[in-house]
């Protein structure tokens, strides 16, 4: 299972090129790290409510763009939807496999290896993307810390946050699996992904969830794997 391409013609009538996808890294990931912004919430739902029976072995940590007081209210519509662990991010936390972690506002969230295991670190740089938290910080991390165990996935957003953070994951082994256009708010984020030819899958909203799944059971035979 491959995804599709990108819309199927331009406001000419003229067809679109085929957009590349990447083969999937051929290790089941141990970490799956999302980055959305507008339309964000609703995209993370339609995801989340499929992936979360699958999620026991993995931990999931969500940077989304919002203002710093509505993080609690996603996290707990999260947990209230998944019924899984949710929490706000926490400096110097251990990362657990079965919950999932949403950044605060405000700060960069990244994740840090040590001997003993992996763990949430807070990163107060200057914005990226003109974003804090940025995706492309959390994702760098996460290319450094699972390498090609790492998964990202780029749900709908506005601007390109999550794009070098998506080469350096897939620059180290991982994959990245983006929403397609039809079915984001905004094309943003995920469509510079899929157009720079980072992406192994672009999928409807409806589809990213269970793909997911499927990676973590380690079901790949009919991916390009």
């Amino acid at each position: 299972m491959q995804g599709r391409t990108g819309p199927s013609g331009s406001a000419e009538g003229h067809a679109t090129p085929p957009l590349s996808l990447r083969r999937f890294s051929p290790i089941s990931p141990r970490i799956v790290a999302i980055g959305a912004s507008t339309g964000g919430p609703q995209a993370l739902a339609g995801v989340l409510e499929t992936l979360s029976p699958y999620a026991d072995g993995l931990p999931i940590v969500i940077v989304l763009h919002m203002p710093n007081d509505f993080a609690a209210v996603v996290s707990g519509y999260i947990e209230r939807l998944t019924h899984r662990r949710t929490q706000i991010a926490a400096n110097g936390e251990a990362l657990e496999p079965g919950r999932i972690y949403i950044a605060p506002g405000n700060v960069h969230l990244g994740i840090m290896r040590a001997t003993s295991g992996h763990f949430l670190s807070y990163i107060d740089g200057p914005p990226e993307n003109f974003c804090k938290p940025a995706v492309d910080v959390l994702f760098r991390t996460v290319a450094k810390a699972y390498g090609p165990a790492g998964l990202g996935l780029v749900l709908s957003g506005m601007g390109n946050d999550g794009l070098e953070g998506s080469r350096a994951i897939v620059d180290s082994g991982g994959s990245i699996i983006v929403q397609d256009a039809e079915t984001s708010v905004v094309w943003g984020m995920p469509g510079a992904v899929a157009n720079a030819g980072l992406a192994s899958a672009v999928l409807p909203l409806d589809q990213i969830g269970m793909l997911t799944a499927n990676l973590i059971r380690g079901f790949k035979s009919r991916m390009r794997a």
